[in-house]
């Protein structure tokens, strides 16, 4: 593997977020790491971090010693390889959190000869040392991002190398089997029974099982991770800006008696049950002609179709109109639920048979009342995690596509392997097609990799981590 950068250098970052705070730490990683800080160290008592055993703190100054300014008064963590986040020599310096004594700092380091550190770049180390794998270094930025307590117990779960362990047992389960099938195929003289089909295949299945069944995780992975995006439309005056503020509990949108108040999208998050929602309210979709209300109608189609889910609101104080039937036909290959607002106000010409509609998840509230609200947030949850129970599978639950495009390569590959296993001479081409999914599986976990799969991943990360 070729690398954009020399493993071997000392690199530094402001590991925290720049701005006022009680403090800001400065990171260092590298064989030299303790040299370069112990050149800005001064210590009250003549102390040096030479002498420091590892993983200890010492109280001193951050000093340019050439022109002998202090620049902040810090602590100095040193932690020693091999037992550190980088597998190399680590030292954080605990500054005061002010943006002039971090960057001062940081330019002392850098003008003493450490380089600063690309995004990522601490964590990459981790995992090229082999400290972690690729799945646990994903999860290092999906922990950084968890927008709930839910999401966070996802990401470190996958942090803590559980779905690694369940895929490292796939992985020997194919090698093992891939050996006894190469075993047959290089010895067919030997009086031995290396492997008889009926195994072959009950192993091959029980792969291809176990893979599907975390490539079936993955869009309730993703709705953890990433969050739901979740539209409310319909005709306006309908009631979308309560809804939204009633699932807000607080007065985010601007609600009127006139239509057309709404012009704009206005999103914000909401916690269902640990899953992140991001709620969006638009604009209410009917013809018109002026000018800012088609810009936010045109907007409201935009979201639609972002949208990992929409909510079709309708008004049932007033019978199906032509508009009602136009919307809901604009969403009949969308993940939906069509909810029937303002049933303490329902017209007995309102039909909902009307609409002609094939939706299995039609929900009746009134907005106003509060009625229909935690029914809506238990049908949201439902559709998006498909009732996984986070806690019943054991953190084996994949988040991102990369993963789920691996696990689905190895599955093709397996699945072909299944229909040539009775059909001669298939041995050959049954082992070929095992390889081809165990390398699927070792990109997943980084064993086999590019350096184009490093730099998609690391670049999410922020300078620092």
């Amino acid at each position: 593997m070729t690398l954009s950068f020399n493993i071997d250098d000392t690199i530094v970052a402001i590991s925290t977020a720049i701005g006022e705070s009680a403090i800001g730490i400065v990171r260092l990683s590298g064989k030299d790491a303790i040299p370069l800080s112990d050149k800005v160290f001064l210590s009250p008592k003549g102390k040096s971090l030479f002498d420091m055993p590892s993983h200890t703190v010492v109280y001193g100054f951050v000093v340019n010693k050439e022109t002998q300014q202090r620049i902040d008064e810090a602590l100095f963590t040193v932690m020693r390889a091999p037992n550190t986040y980088t597998k190399q020599d680590v030292v954080e310096i605990n500054c005061h959190g002010g943006i002039i004594p971090l960057t001062n700092t940081l330019d002392l380091l850098l003008k003493l000869g450490a380089r600063l550190a690309e995004p990522g770049e601490f964590t990459k180390r981790a995992f090229l040392n082999g400290r972690i794998d690729l799945l646990q270094a994903e999860a290092v930025i999906d922990l950084i991002r968890a927008k709930t307590a839910l999401s966070e117990k996802v990401a470190l779960n996958q942090l803590q190398g559980i779905l690694s362990g369940e895929l490292r047992g796939v992985i020997e389960r194919l090698k093992l089997l891939c050996a006894k099938i190469e075993a047959s195929i290089n010895f067919p003289d030997e009086d031995i029974d290396f492997i008889g089909n009926e195994e072959i295949l009950s192993e091959l299945k029980f792969s291809v099982d176990s893979l599907q069944k975390l490539s079936n995780t993955y869009y309730s992975g993703r709705y953890f991770r990433e969050g739901v995006k979740v539209a409310i439309v319909g005709k306006p005056n309908v009631g979308k800006s309560s809804l939204l503020n009633c699932l807000l509990q607080k007065d985010r949108a601007i609600v009127t008696e006139y239509p057309g108040t709404t012009r704009d999208i206005i999103e914000d998050y909401l916690n269902i049950k640990g899953l992140p929602v991001k709620i969006i309210d638009t604009a209410g979709i009917r013809d018109s002609e002026d000018l800012i209300e088609r810009e936010g109608i045109k907007r409201t189609l935009k979201a639609i179709e972002d949208a990992d889910l929409i909510i079709a609101l309708l008004d049932c104080s007033k019978p199906i109109e032509e508009i009602d039937k136009k919307i809901i036909g604009k969403l009949s290959d969308k993940n939906l639920i069509i909810m029937i607002n303002k049933i303490d106000i329902l017209s007995e010409s309102f039909n909902i048979e009307d609409l002609r509609v094939d939706c299995q998840n039609i929900l009746e509230a009134s907005v106003l009342k509060g009625i229909g609200i935690e029914e809506l947030k238990d049908k949201i949850y439902l559709l998006c995690t498909n009732s996984i129970d986070i806690d019943a599978m054991n953190g084996y639950i994949i988040c991102n596509l990369r993963q789920k495009n691996s696990i689905d390569k190895a599955i093709l590959s397996l699945r072909e392997a299944v229909e040539l296993v009775n059909r001669p001479p298939s041995n050959e081409i049954v082992a070929t097609l095992i390889w081809d999914a165990l390398n699927a599986l070792s990109e997943l976990t980084g064993s086999v990799t590019t350096n184009d799969i490093l730099d998609s991943i690391f670049n999410e990360f922020c300078i620092g981590k």
